[in-house]
């Protein structure tokens, strides 16, 4: 391998000289500095960046650690995140934990271990006790998930309010039977939806019984399956509430293999306005999550805290939006 010692002999110059004209630190004669470019040329001399970035405390690379980048909704976060960071000149590690904490823990040991410059991390648990040790060492910001023990930013969407907003708008358009089909209970955004949800029925003065709620895994079939239960639990339902948009996908698949018609039958309100939400029969009224904002705010906080590691922690709270489109229909 090539190194910058060879080309100052085969300039012959010093190799100070030569890392004078690549980094453009000192005046250098131009017929010198053009020997140098040529032998640069001649010897196909790449510097290493990596170890020039060590040298200077940096390696302008994010880590960011993702339950599940299969998922529409994070692929999109992690695709706004890596256009962000790549704007900025940073590179982007991306890594999967599957939602399991061991998994996280060991993730995180690689992104330190290749001196990531900071993490964005959206885990399956609050790690307060990871965090603790690894802030020292690493920014970092968290994606829907705070830690009021450590000093972290992080970016959040009001899931409360976006669950209200589809339980007012399901109760608006009549419905008085409402199924939902929610996510782990150990997640934070499910639990959360479901807290709004419920208040938008209660001011409507209506009442969500606990047989109609059915638990599943953010995921197409679990939605599915879930659908399946729901409607042996409370077969009387007309409208459903998915918490995010795969089940919501899921739960009209279950209910077009039952010969049931959303919307004329049953109506149905995801979550996330993924991509595909607006592909689907009939297209998805759902809950948009602004995933634009929600990536280049994190890098954004990012970056701000390496310039300002002793700032005190920041939180951002956005906002979803309703988006309406043709899968649910007023109660006749």
């Amino acid at each position: 391998m090539t190194t910058i010692a060879d080309v100052a002999r085969h300039a012959g110059v010093s190799v100070a000289t030569v890392s004078h004209v690549m980094n453009h630190t000192r005046h250098v004669e131009p017929e010198t500095a053009e020997r140098v470019r040529a032998a640069i040329a001649a010897l196909r001399y790449s510097p290493n960046s990596v170890a020039r970035s060590l040298r200077r405390g940096e390696t302008k690379t994010i880590g960011l650690l993702l339950p599940d980048n299969s998922n529409p909704f994070f692929a999109s976060v992690a695709r706004q995140i890596e256009d962000a960071g790549f704007v900025s000149g940073y590179t982007v590690i991306l890594c999967n934990s599957d939602g399991n904490a061991e998994k996280e823990e060991r993730y995180l040991s690689v992104l330190m271990a290749k001196q990531i410059d900071g993490l964005i991390f959206a885990g399956s648990s609050d790690h307060a006790r990871v965090f603790a040790r690894l802030l020292p060492s690493v920014p970092a910001v968290l994606l829907d998930r705070e830690i009021q023990s450590v000093n972290v930013d992080s970016v959040l969407v009001d899931h409360v309010h976006g669950g209200y907003l589809a339980g007012r708008y399901l109760a608006g358009l009549g419905h008085k039977m409402i199924g939902v089909i929610g996510g782990p209970r150990d997640s934070s955004s499910s639990p959360a939806r479901l807290r709004g949800f419920v208040r938008a029925l209660g001011e409507a003065g209506l009442e969500l019984p606990a047989s109609s709620i059915v638990d599943s895994d953010y995921h197409f079939a679990g939605g599915r399956l879930a659908m399946d239960q729901l409607m042996a639990q409370a077969p009387e339902i007309t409208a459903v509430f998915a918490c995010n948009d795969l089940m919501a996908m899921g739960a009209v698949t279950a209910l077009r293999s039952r010969g049931l018609r959303v919307p004329d039958d049953i109506s149905m309100v995801g979550f996330d306005d993924i991509p595909y939400a607006v592909t689907t029969w009939p297209p998805l009224t759902t809950i948009a999550q602004p995933v634009e904002q929600i990536g280049t705010r994190a890098v954004s906080l990012l970056l701000e805290r390496l310039g300002e590691p002793a700032a005190p922690s920041r939180r951002e709270v956005l906002a979803p939006v309703l988006v309406e489109r043709e899968s649910c229909a007023a109660r006749r």
